[in-house]
């Protein structure tokens, strides 16, 4: 293809959530042939590489993030040979592929842990213990699910098992080499069918303590976040992943910058998702701020930054940048919390000017070039175990999961079948091809800004003289981008030519309020 061994340092990768993609057998859910017919619309919007959510074997209790076989495409969504195909056929359009994998965890129906339960030798790959108190009727410690309860479940034979996701999510014991080999093993397996990387789930969640002690905040080393023992899990995998060419991005939510740039040394992961500039609020000091401590904890290992808006588990750009709290919303997130489409879709069209300039690789969830607002989904409807556990209180994910509408004048929007979660009434409005041929339109901004990409080179950002409120930063081929986040118009700097613009400017050439626009030096 042309292209340098180290794409990923700049890539732009797109994120597919197959379920909710394009369904082409008509059965309602997304799937591998559905991907398949719309590769020529990624290739169009000018995408390097497809991240793929789990395509595995799953009972689906939560998206896929439950798997049962790693060697197998779950049947709703396809088969391995359509997999294999799907991987040629976007290598042959310039694109590369990128799974996921959730080595935390596995599905209550993956073999392993169905022998557990029937008392075989597999318990020792799991984290199985009696409970406290008189009867065992307690807990073994007091850990919570990442969704919410405990974090153990009690079986019939008075032993507990833990999970720090939800109990069809049972965890694996990454002191047994049965897991390491098993994961290698995994990873080879993909590698040799040609995908070009691997995002990890949860990835600094895999080792535990063995001792199991009860959580006491503040205590180092974490019980089961972050250990030490975990990077040498990642220097073999990375060993690998060089075999192949391939490359590791990790999911790691970690406040400490030091230890967060563990994972990233040389002989450990190429790339780690940057949960701060997309959990920041629309307020130009901290977005400043986001993005200079991004590129600062990055810069000592030498690995580039990744720049994201949104993802499966994030309310959806536009309602966020539409709400008055504009900061990560999961505490926001409730049902029917108002939200200014408008003033959300312009302040989206801008952010993805802002972060498609940054150094570094960036992430573009589905439908979000688009400009889809977060659905509301009907609590009958919903299915995301975030909700149920939450006792109803949380909306949980689904509504960023809704599938993407392809066609205006087509049933269900030309998703498919009737969808697995419905889509509003309105979603035809967001129609690929409706915004195809509207020079306006979100999917055009984001087509012409992958295409002018390439102006700002791959070097480094350096700051210019702004007013309070605006963002104006050059790169070193001399492209700039300007973001005006002050409640009144600003002077653009000094530059040849305007290169592309979130927004018009206003009747003296200034930029508006929530625009921002590239310049050519």
């Amino acid at each position: 293809m042309g292209q340098p061994t180290d794409w990923w340092r700049s890539a732009v990768i797109y994120q597919v959530y197959v379920r909710s993609f394009a369904d082409g057998d008509g059965d309602g859910t997304g799937d591998l042939a559905g991907v398949r017919a719309r590769l020529p619309y990624l290739a169009e919007l000018g995408v390097d590489a497809l991240w793929f959510t789990p395509w595995y074997l799953s009972p689906l209790k939560d998206g896929g993030y439950d798997v049962a076989d790693y060697r197998a495409i779950d049947p709703a969504f396809g088969t391995l040979a359509e997999a294999e195909k799907l991987i040629a056929e976007a290598r042959e359009l310039g694109i590369r592929t990128i799974v996921d994998i959730v080595p935390n965890h596995v599905s209550d129906q993956h073999p392993w842990f169905r022998a557990a339960l029937a008392g075989g030798p597999e318990r020792e790959l799991f984290h199985f213990r009696p409970g406290r108190g008189a009867e065992g009727q307690l807990p073994p410690n007091d850990w919570r699910s990442e969704f919410g309860g405990p974090a153990w479940t009690r079986l019939d034979d008075g032993d507990w098992y833990l999970h720090l996701f939800a109990p069809e999510q049972p965890d694996l014991n990454w002191a047994h080499p049965a897991v390491r080999q098993e994961h290698e093993d995994i990873l080879r397996f993909w590698f040799e069918r040609g995908v070009a990387g691997v995002r990890i789930d949860s990835a600094a969640l895999l080792v535990k303590d063995p001792r199991l002690p009860d959580f006491v905040q503040g205590r180092d080393p974490h019980p089961y976040v972050d250990r030490d023992e975990l990077h040498t899990v990642y220097r073999s995998w990375r060993a690998i992943a060089d075999e192949y060419d391939g490359i590791f991005v990790g999911e790691v939510w970690l406040p400490d910058t030091e230890r967060f740039t563990r994972y990233l040394r040389p002989d450990e992961l190429h790339t780690a998702f940057n949960f701060a500039f997309m959990t920041c609020p629309w307020d130009a000091g901290r977005l400043r701020t986001a993005v200079d401590e991004t590129l600062a904890e990055h810069a000592p290992v030498g690995a580039p930054a990744t720049w994201v808006l949104c993802n499966h588990d994030v309310t959806r750009t536009v309602t966020r940048y539409g709400r008055a709290d504009t900061g990560f919303d999961f505490a926001t997130k409730a049902f029917g919390t108002p939200t200014d489409l408008a003033l959300g879709t312009r302040r989206a069209r801008a952010a993805a000017l802002l972060s498609l300039a940054l150094p570094g690789a960036v992430y573009v969830y589905q439908g979000e070039e688009l400009g889809l607002p977060e659905a509301d989904v009907p609590r009958d409807r919903i299915e995301d175990p975030m909700h149920f556990r939450s006792g109803g209180s949380d909306p949980g994910r689904d509504g960023c999961r809704v599938p993407l509408p392809w066609a205006a004048e087509a049933p269900h929007a030309g998703f498919g079948g009737e969808p697995w979660l419905p889509q509003p009434d309105d979603w035809s409005d967001y129609a690929a091809d409706r915004q195809a041929g509207d020079p306006g339109s979100m999917l055009t901004l984001y087509r012409e800004a992958i295409r002018l990409r390439p102006e700002f080179g791959d070097g480094p950002l350096t700051w210019l003289p702004a007013p309070d409120g605006v963002l104006a930063f050059a790169r070193a081929e001399g492209a700039l981008c300007v973001v005006n986040l002050a409640d009144t118009p600003a002077d653009l700097p000094p530059h040849s030519a305007l290169l592309l613009g979130s927004g018009p400017l206003d009747s003296a050439g200034r930029l508006p309020k929530d625009v921002a626009v590239w310049l050519r030096a």
